[in-house]
């Protein structure tokens, strides 16, 4: 196993990995949607917000040399299922087909209170 850090997305908040990579598959933790150079999360709706995560998870996957069209799988989670429109259609910015597999879920509670977070795996 490989840890792959990104100086251009937030530094993990605990004992993980921003990605670790193994036998060629890189998987992202999720990324909040937290500013890397404030270490806030940016002003705005769901949209800025789901932009800033996808954003963050581009730095990473860029760190390991590869790009969004290398992931294969991703995991949404969602404070309140009501942004999934809103969501999705930043989320179809970052994005072309074939698109990842992905599962999205609303959940009762995420870290520092986002309203957003996006994990992902990615393959050579």
């Amino acid at each position: 196993m490989q840890a792959i850090h990104s100086p251009k997305a937030p530094a993990a908040i605990g004992p993980y990995s921003q990605a670790i990579e193994a036998a060629g598959t890189i998987y992202v933790s999720g990324q909040l949607p937290i500013d890397p150079a404030t270490g806030q999360f940016p002003e705005g709706d769901i949209k800025e917000l789901t932009r800033q995560s996808l954003t963050n998870m581009q730095h990473i996957l860029a760190e390991a040399g590869l790009t969004m069209q290398h992931v294969v799988k991703t995991t949404v989670l969602l404070a309140d299922m009501a942004d999934f429109a809103a969501m999705n259609e930043v989320y179809a910015e970052f994005f072309q087909a074939p698109f990842p597999a992905r599962s999205a879920f609303a959940v009762k509670d995420l870290p520092k209170g986002a309203r957003v977070e996006i994990e992902c795996i990615a393959v050579r």
